[in-house]
């Protein structure tokens, strides 16, 4: 366990490193972004601490501090910013102090299950192989931003392990309260009553509890039960509400943008594009493993489990409908069997590889994202 938390305090520790010296490789700061001059920078913290609340992050400090008083922030779910409110008592009115600790505290302690959890199933060096692709997948200072993933990821990861542990009641109460994290908290309901006996109502009954609950409040307060789903268009880079994109569409879409575009936007729909494709190729891989004899290509006897594969293609596929890819590399992080195929893969020298590509993205995007730029 030392080592899952060495290896979180070095994660941190870069990234803040990154951050610091981001004004150094890009000086002009982005700032596409309302309210980061009174909610950010008079928090009273240095850039390289305050930029991980930058872009969604403002949005859950102000719904946290004033409640959903500002039009369309309803698209945001209200866990987190609850939970920060909350800590903020503690942080001595420090919105900023308490969604970063949030964030991060959740965060550690997702990674220490996930590290005990692989490690029971697969063995200790799948483990620690699984938490490094985890900490340096292109997108996972997210997990240390102020934003939901972090909060999220325990959750989820919380809710399989005690599935795992036939612990279904308590797996199904945590998947209620990442319902109520975001909206993808209600995928794990389908994932875990693929069993289909008696205790597989259980999920199903008690998972969207936590949306449920959001639901309702958005019915009384604003008179619209779907206001989080209007709102979409406003937040969600022209993302599509009233219908259904197929992805084979989506994807024809994004080589015409990268076919007719260049610089950052180029890079962005590039980025977007081969995570979502680099994801989907992975877990349809391990889909088809896991219903075949076949282990020439992992280190591991064991197979991925089906309802981890099932959370993760939903939790992939749906935001596709919307007819766009964006956010997608970020999305992707709750996709957490990606790490674990990764961890099996037999060749060091293909690891290493997918380590050092991995690392190198991950400070590139960390030193836009703290300057204040889209990355996903």
């Amino acid at each position: 366990m030392r080592k899952v938390i060495y290896l979180f305090i070095i994660w941190r520790i870069a990234l803040f490193a990154v951050a610091a010296i981001s004004p150094l490789a890009i000086p002009q700061f982005g700032a596409r972004f309302p309210y980061f001059q009174e909610r950010l920078i008079t928090s009273g913290f240095p850039h390289f601490i305050w930029s991980f609340g930058n872009f969604d992050g403002v949005h859950y400090l102000g719904i946290a501090k004033d409640g959903y008083a500002y039009q369309f922030t309803q698209v945001f779910f209200p866990l987190y910013p609850v939970l920060i409110r909350l800590a903020s008592y503690i942080t001595l009115g420090n919105f900023l102090l308490s969604g970063l600790l949030i964030s991060n505290a959740a965060f550690l302690f997702g990674l220490i299950i996930f590290f005990k959890f692989v490690r029971e199933i697969y063995s200790q060096k799948i483990a620690l192989w699984s938490c490094l692709f985890l900490l340096t997948f292109p997108t996972s200072y997210y997990f240390g931003a102020i934003y939901t993933e972090g909060l999220f990821f325990l959750l989820v990861i919380s809710a399989f392990y005690l599935f795992y542990k036939k612990r279904i009641l308590l797996a199904s109460i945590i998947g209620s309260f990442a319902s109520l994290a975001r909206l993808t908290g209600l995928f794990l309901a389908p994932s875990l009553a693929l069993k289909r006996d008696f205790k597989s109502l259980i999920p199903i009954l008690i998972i969207p509890v936590g949306f449920l609950i959001y639901v309702l409040y958005l019915k009384i307060e604003f008179n619209n039960p779907l206001y989080f789903l209007s709102a979409q268009s406003i937040f969600g880079q022209e993302r599509l509400t009233n219908g259904v994109v197929l992805l084979p569409q989506v994807f024809w879409r994004y080589l015409k943008i990268l076919a007719t575009t260049h610089g950052l936007i180029f890079a962005n729909a590039a980025f977007e594009l081969l995570s979502t494709v680099f994801a989907l190729t992975l877990l349809l891989i391990a889909y088809k493993q896991s219903f075949s004899t076949n282990k020439r290509s992992f280190s591991s006897n064991k197979k991925i489990k089906i309802e981890w594969l099932v959370f993760s293609l939903i939790a992939i596929l749906v935001p596709t409908l919307t007819g766009t890819l964006a956010s997608m590399p970020r999305y992707i992080l709750v996709a957490f069997p990606i790490y674990i195929i990764l961890a099996q893969l037999k060749n060091l020298k293909i690891k290493v590889l997918i380590l050092t590509v991995s690392t190198i993205l991950l400070f590139v995007a960390t030193t836009l994202f703290a300057q204040g730029y889209w990355v996903a």
